[in-house]
């Protein structure tokens, strides 16, 4: 295991402390955590369900959409062709929904402190505009998930909103509204929590989780997810880890808050390829 990365954790930890925008557990939404997941491998079409219920007993919509940041992100979920291998189509009204997420995470105090870190190491551009620039073409140009593919992928599509391969794969998927949005539409099904070796069941007020569930007719054995979080907070966290280093596959173990994390970032060139939390001491993902 890597050692801790204490700069980034004292910058990772900056972040949680600003970011107003985060919902608050109990008071904002609730989860309902049930059963340990049963084991399971990727690809599998059945699998031991210790859930009956949602994960997300409630979620105060009302303040999720007052939030310019989680209003403009929730705009963006419906934007994507979740099946990779089917191009990609980006309508003029997309790219300015794009460019309207993007500004208004600017806007907020952890995206400008983000911004102020990188400027220090000279990975951003100075200008507000062009720094922008930089994270849409890190987050929202499309690639070919395959080599020679037509573009149906980016860095947003996989992180947030998730895809599926052949119909038998989850990919990415690791963002906590778009998991109760496709709740709620009784797209997804909670199959139970993974737990930490070191605990015995996570508790309703954690905001990093390891869950299993189904989506689109396949099973995601493990997936990692921060709950709660605002939307800059994660693009701020990934960002960083994605432009300090070139590596293909960054691994950075942080501690935020009590949660002991590898924070994985990979990169498809100049792109972000997938990102996401791993809770240590849990099986990998």
């Amino acid at each position: 295991r890597k050692a801790l990365n204490h700069e980034l954790s004292k910058l990772f930890n900056e972040l949680w402390d600003m970011d107003v925008n985060r919902l608050m557990p109990g008071k904002d939404y609730t989860i309902d955590l049930q059963g340990k997941a049963g084991a399971a491998q990727q690809g599998d079409s059945a699998v031991q369900d210790s859930a009956a219920r949602h994960l997300f007993h409630n979620v105060n919509e009302e303040r999720l959409k007052s939030i310019k940041t989680f209003a403009t992100f929730i705009s963006l979920l419906d934007n994507y062709e979740t099946s990779t291998g089917v191009a990609e189509v980006v309508t003029p009204e997309e790219i300015a929904e794009n460019n309207g997420f993007l500004d208004a995470i600017l806007e907020t105090e952890v995206m400008k402190l983000a911004h102020e870190y990188l400027l220090k190491k000279n990975l951003a551009k100075a200008n507000l505009t062009d720094f922008k620039y930089q994270l849409y073409d890190i987050w929202f140009q499309l690639y070919a998930r395959k080599e020679g593919d037509r573009p149906d992928s980016c860095g947003f599509e996989h992180v947030f909103v998730g895809e599926t391969r052949r119909g038998k794969q989850i990919l990415g998927l690791h963002n906590w509204v778009q998991f109760y949005l496709q709740e709620k539409h009784n797209q997804i099904d909670y199959k139970g929590y993974v737990a930490r070796k070191n605990k015995t069941r996570p508790d309703k007020d954690d905001q990093v989780l390891s869950i299993q569930f189904s989506w689109k007719g396949s099973v995601k054995p493990i997936g990692s997810t921060f709950i709660g979080v605002s939307p800059e907070f994660e693009f701020a966290l990934y960002t960083i880890i994605f432009l300090l280093a070139e590596e293909r596959v960054t691994r950075e173990t942080v501690k935020i808050e009590e949660y002991e994390l590898q924070m994985v970032v990979c990169r498809h060139g100049h792109h972000i390829g997938t990102a996401y939390p791993v809770l240590l001491s849990t099986n990998g993902e």
